[in-house]
């Protein structure tokens, strides 16, 4: 009945994914090789679906197909359950002729409904020789490969099969403006490894764009050749100083697996002699001179930003009192060196006390340097009543477009501030205020105001009440240091008051170990620590001693220290659960949870009846 029951719940799991939301993909390689043979798929994430209707395929040959796969499948994952149910249609196309083709949409009826696919777009090379889109990356030579090579010679590699290029975006630029540095690997063989990276270039600073590890070659043709290639690593350059800088050569090793020469795959698997090698193979990617030039005469407010910006700004509020904190915010966007922008100076009224500007950074690396925004924030105190005027904020930059420096302002705020607690009016109204002046500085203090107290300078403390009392509180203190110090030395000097004072700290202490033991799943450390902690416990409350520590001397004890029998059971039942569960079938995690809880509820009733 158990196995009925899950195998029903399967199926019924299988049909309501089968009813969920329906998709149907389209799959096919981007570039291929003029001739070769290539799979189009068709999947449906349901079994559900009827009247499939491929696509014209126009410009390509079908082959084969349809060809119907269906597959379902069930996971158990962390006591969860997952099902999956799809249904492919898979067609073989070969490629008569170069260009570009366009695999149109195919349809399928799901529930009544009709679903499409995507499409894809096929780009067909020219056959030549080199690396064909059946040749793989990463495994044994395919077949193609073996036809394709097996005139190479054994042990070496040309420079026309494996090679890199370095391309840079530009090679005359301004400084700061940003480069893409692209590697690129070329091959028509089954390259397997390859090492080296980007030596310290002088006079750049350098960002690495994030690429995938798990290069995934294309075709693609390179001086009438069809190669694999991929892009192997790129990198932001940006020039910190002017003049030709060079960007040296990179040596990069890669290993190859090529057929052995004159060695019969046939007699080679018979014999057990490999039919294939390893060849290491050394590329030297060309070396790159940019042509940097000085940024023209520079403006008194440039703040360094190169590349192509926008600047916006806003206030918190613009009505305040005095004292109150301002907040203005001046937000750069656009791409470029973000990093070395400076903070754009504003002309702050001179009654305000200024901060330095915090900078919040939310760019990321892109192929045309650093996108996104960096604001500024400007922390302001008014320390008078009266209006003001904040000026617009300059942000000046050079243009990478228009090779020249732009001037980008932002709006201006008036800002009222009113007279606040403490605060002082605008210099303006001082003279009618003089009572609300503060100590604006150390070198100028307003006349003290109202009735003085006058004291006579040569009066003393001798004969004072004051002068008894700087004798008697310091000799009251005293006695009383020594009578608390005598009490606590005799309190000390009773070893089994101060350990059964503290047997319940202790056995807390030891509990605290159990609970990580228990944490790092250690199964006999932890029930020692638990039985070391009872036992502890009652040795150090009922000071008893070690030889008489067992469980009919612990009963007698707490019995007579007025125990109830309820809770004297509780403990000593935790003890023996404790000792038995290391060899208790079942759960072990589950155990060593409940002996913990156990331990710490019959300790703290033990606690609180002695």
């Amino acid at each position: 009945m158990k196995r009925f029951i899950s195998i029903l719940f399967i199926f019924t799991l299988i049909t309501i994914n089968a009813l969920a939301d329906a998709t149907m993909r389209l799959s096919a390689p981007s570039t291929v090789e003029q001739g070769d043979k290539f799979r189009v798929q068709f999947t449906v994430n349901t079994q559900s679906g009827s009247n499939f209707t491929p696509p014209n395929f126009e410009g390509l040959d079908v082959i084969y197909g349809p060809s119907t796969s269906q597959q379902s499948s069930v996971q158990f994952i962390n006591g969860r359950m997952s099902s999956s149910s799809t249904i492919t249609y898979t067609f073989v196309v070969m490629a008569s002729q170069p260009g570009t083709f366009t695999i149109k949409p195919a349809t399928i009826t799901v529930d009544g409904k009709v679903l499409r696919s995507n499409s894809a777009t096929v780009k067909v090379l020219p056959a030549g020789q080199g690396g064909g889109s059946n040749a793989q990356q990463g495994g044994g030579a395919t077949q193609q490969q073996q036809q394709h090579q097996s005139n190479a010679p054994a042990a070496k590699v040309s420079g026309s099969e494996l090679f890199m290029t370095a391309t840079a975006s530009r090679t005359n630029v301004y400084e700061q403006e940003a480069i893409l540095l692209t590697y690129k690997i070329y091959t028509t063989l089954n390259l397997t490894q390859l090492d080296g990276k980007l030596p310290t270039l002088d006079g750049f600073q350098i960002q690495e764009i994030p690429l995938p590890r798990n290069k995934e070659f294309e075709l693609e043709t390179y001086n009438g050749r069809n190669y694999r290639s991929v892009i192997w690593s790129q990198y932001v350059l940006f020039p910190q100083k002017s003049g030709d800088l060079v960007i040296p050569s990179i040596t990069y090793e890669g290993l190859v697996v090529i057929p052995r020469r004159n060695v019969d795959p046939f007699d080679a698997f018979f014999n057990g002699v490999s039919a294939m090698q390893e060849v290491k193979k050394k590329i030297v990617t060309p070396k790159l001179t940019i042509h940097v030039s000085p940024l023209l005469a520079k403006p008194a407010k440039f703040t360094g930003a190169v590349g192509k910006f926008t600047v916006s700004s806003s206030i918190n509020t613009q009505e305040v009192e005095a004292n109150d904190a301002v907040t203005l915010k001046l937000s750069v966007k656009g791409s470029g060196n973000m990093k070395l922008i400076r903070t754009p100076e504003i002309a702050f009224p001179k009654d305000f006390e200024t901060y330095d500007a915090k900078i919040n950074d939310n760019f990321s690396l892109t192929r045309a340097g650093l996108s996104g925004t960096k604001t500024f924030e400007y922390l302001v105190v008014p320390r008078h009543a009266g209006t003001f005027t904040i000026p617009a904020a300059e942000f000046v930059y050079f243009d990478t477009d228009s090779k020249s420096y732009k001037t980008l302002t932002t709006e201006s705020y008036t800002l009222k501030v009113k007279k606040g607690k403490g605060g002082t009016v605008h210099t303006a109204d001082y003279s009618n205020s003089q009572q609300d002046v503060k100590e604006l500085a150390k070198d100028i203090r307003h006349i003290k105001l109202g009735d003085a107290k006058l004291e006579q300078r040569d009066q003393t403390l001798w004969g004072t009440s004051a002068q008894l009392l700087s004798y008697l509180v310091p000799f009251l203190l005293f006695i009383i240091a020594i009578i608390i110090g005598n009490k606590r030395i005799a309190a000390n000097n009773d070893k089994a008051r101060v350990r059964g004072r503290k047997a319940n700290k202790m056995a807390l202490r030891r509990m605290k170990k159990a609970k990580k033991l228990l944490a790092e799943r250690k199964q006999n450390e932890f029930y020692d620590e638990v039985l070391r902690a009872m036992l502890g416990y009652v040795a150090d409350k009922l000071t008893i001693p070690q030889e008489r520590l067992n469980k009919d001397n612990i009963q007698s004890e707490l019995s007579a220290s007025n125990v109830s029998q309820e809770h004297i059971a509780a403990f000593l039942k935790t003890m023996s659960d404790c000792e038995f569960a290391r060899y208790a079938p079942g759960d072990a995690n589950a155990n060593m949870e409940n002996i913990y809880k156990s331990a710490i509820s019959t300790i703290s009733e033990m606690e609180d009846s002695l």
